[in-house]
């Protein structure tokens, strides 16, 4: 009763959404839309995902953009287990992000955040990656874009989560966002630490904030519609993904 009396404040994900490697699964959507909140550069926007992890030691996306030699991979692990946040174009990385923190633990969420934001004057603001409420400041690579360089996410091709050409993610999502025209300059939008154990990030009601014109809410909750957008009508369609991976 004194547990429950404590917690009842708290707010709770309901639904996460599974992706075993072995089905080859994909949540998918092509952008067509312009103008409105989304920058029509494609300055300035941020993602926001719960993980858990899997299988360690293998590559595995987390989202990406693929049209021949322009890409994005907005988070995919690496061999060594790091995480990499890229955007190349015509085969030349313009933007790297990758991690010397190593992320090994299956046994818990992380909460991880990409901020693409190259209209910022001070280069080293233009690429943020934020890690369970807190900044990653220490990277293997560390390349940054020019200032207003448009990325090729959003645009109108076709984006994939959990995939990227024949490469699988093998863990579990939750609370999926993309903000348009939004760069958050910390973690405070998405999750909080807990007052009674300062260093456990837990996650917060994130509808109510602006998604813009392209941007949406994963929430899992409709298990027969798994890429359904909780915050408008930009829809994902699932591949391999049944109401079982709920």
């Amino acid at each position: 009763g004194n547990v429950a009396t404590a917690i009842s404040g708290v707010y709770e994900v309901a639904n996460s959404c599974r992706f075993n490697d072995d089905d080859s699964p994909k949540l998918t959507r092509t952008f067509t839309e312009t103008g409105g909140t989304r920058d029509s550069s494609g300055t300035t926007w941020t993602i926001s995902m719960w993980v858990k992890r899997a299988n360690l030691g293998t590559v595995q996306p987390l989202w990406s953009r693929y049209q021949s030699s322009d890409y994005s991979t907005v988070g995919t692990f690496n061999a060594d287990n790091s995480i990499t946040f890229k955007q190349v174009f015509a085969g030349s990385a313009v933007g790297v992000l990758t991690t010397n923190r190593r992320f090994r633990d299956t046994s818990a969420w992380y909460h991880i955040i990409f901020v693409w934001n190259t209209g910022d004057g001070t280069a080293g603001d233009r690429m943020k990656l934020f890690v369970n409420g807190v900044e990653e400041t220490s990277f293997s690579t560390d390349t940054n874009p020019d200032q207003n360089l448009a990325s090729t996410w959003g645009t109108a091709h076709e984006m994939v989560i959990g995939n990227s050409q024949s490469t699988y993610f093998d863990g579990y999502l939750c609370e999926v966002v993309y903000l348009d025209g939004t760069a958050v300059s910390n973690a405070n939008d998405f999750g909080e630490f807990d007052s009674d154990s300062p260093t456990i990030w837990k996650p917060k009601d994130v509808s109510g904030l602006t998604f813009g014109t392209t941007g949406f809410y994963l929430d899992f909750e409709d298990s027969s519609s798994l890429g359904n957008d909780a915050a408008g009508s930009n829809n994902w369609t699932p591949t391999n993904l049944a109401a079982a991976d709920q």
